[in-house]
């Protein structure tokens, strides 16, 4: 078993050296931002914005800790507002909803379903179209219990429950439509169930081996089933098949400008850019927040998107790891960015990007980079 996995572990470590030498040499992409992509209520407002989505209708779901309620320190933050495709305001969802305490993302599944992952209460929601509860996956700490708190995070962490998360982050789903839960802050793992909910398994701890995790702070899913998760503590995508094996690591290595600067805080040793002593890389550059994949198209291979938080740069690639070509920088105007948290892709040249630091929604319109 030892030999295997040297074998495993070489075997990746070669790979992942030969497509971090590729991204060497990436060029900028040109592109834009709309103005105004999305028009708030009179006295509504944006808090930090942790998740965007689309559905089938071009409608624009934003997840944002904003309709903020209870005391100045630990207050519920989960707001969820749906827009049309031309991002006038049609509604909130889930409004007073008992899973609500600390927004982390939202997806839309191939059916129109609006799936939800909140960090406080350690759940996931689903709705249908029209906004119901469809499905509850966790359990919330109960507000009568003495012990009801914020988590602790031992290292290591206490073995993961069967059904229930730790500061849960994201979600996705395969071609048969199992769902794929990116759980999280503490327990370091992806948790899969299938369509009508019922719990499959599991795989992943902490770590920094192969397979193993260190914060999954975002997943996404190709056309072919495979699972990508943002193994963000390790500054890596680690890809895998539906049940957990290991089919490769992508490393983004992209140099970084010497004058960027961080959007917030100090700018990050560089030199200590994956070294083993330094624990989480969450501040790295090519650390990813968040993925995105393309929906498949006939004839057409499918996009990668990661965003990092410095030097605020979003990252286009194949889906072998190959960066095709990167946009953006930090700051507060259009064009910057501030902590991109949530992503949405319905196309290789448009994204929707919601950002944590400048309580925004960006729409992104990307130019193709001329032939060479």
């Amino acid at each position: 078993m030892e030999h295997l996995y040297r074998v495993i572990t070489a075997v990746l470590t070669a790979w992942v050296a030969s497509a971090a030498a590729q991204n060497h040499d990436v060029p900028q992409i040109p592109f834009d931002s709309v103005p105004n992509p999305i028009q708030m209520p009179k006295d509504m407002y944006l808090g930090e914005v942790s998740g965007v989505a689309l559905n089938s209708k071009g409608h624009i779901f934003v997840l944002s800790r904003g309709n903020t309620s209870g005391p100045a320190y630990a207050a519920a933050a989960t707001q969820l507002m749906e827009f049309d495709a031309k991002g006038k305001f049609v509604r909130e969802i889930g409004k007073n909803l008992y899973a609500w305490s600390f927004a982390h993302m939202v997806r839309v599944d191939k059916d129109d379903n609006v799936w939800v992952t909140d960090k406080g209460s350690d759940m996931v929601i689903s709705f249908d179209p029209a906004g119901h509860v469809r499905m509850v996956f966790g359990r919330k700490q109960e507000a009568s219990d003495k012990e009801t708190g914020p988590l602790e995070h031992p290292n290591p962490p206490l073995a993961p429950d069967v059904g229930r998360f730790r500061q849960v982050t994201d979600m996705a789903w395969d071609p048969q439509g199992n769902v794929y839960i990116s759980d999280g802050y503490i327990n370091s793992r992806v948790a899969k169930a299938d369509r009508d909910g019922n719990w499959l398994m599991s795989w992943g701890e902490r770590g920094n081996k192969p397979g193993e995790l260190h914060t999954p702070h975002s997943i996404a899913a190709d056309a072919a089933g495979n699972i990508y998760v943002a193994d963000r503590g390790n500054r890596r995508i680690q890809v895998f098949d539906g049940e957990g094996k290991v089919l490769r690591i992508i490393k983004i290595d992209v140099p970084v400008d010497p004058g960027a600067r961080p959007a917030i805080g100090s700018k990050p040793d560089l030199s200590k850019i994956d070294d083993p002593s330094v624990v989480n890389q969450l501040m790295m550059p090519g650390s990813p927040w968040v993925l995105c994949i393309t929906p498949p198209v006939a004839g057409k291979p499918q996009t990668l998107f990661a965003s990092d938080a410095f030097p605020g740069r979003i990252y286009k690639m194949t889906l072998d790891g190959l960066v095709l070509g990167v946009l953006g920088e930090s700051g507060k105007q259009l064009k910057q960015f501030g902590w991109i948290h949530g992503m949405a892709c319905p196309n290789e040249n448009t994204l929707y990007v919601g950002e944590l630091l400048n309580w925004r929604v960006q729409k992104l319109l990307l130019h193709p980079l001329a032939a060479k």
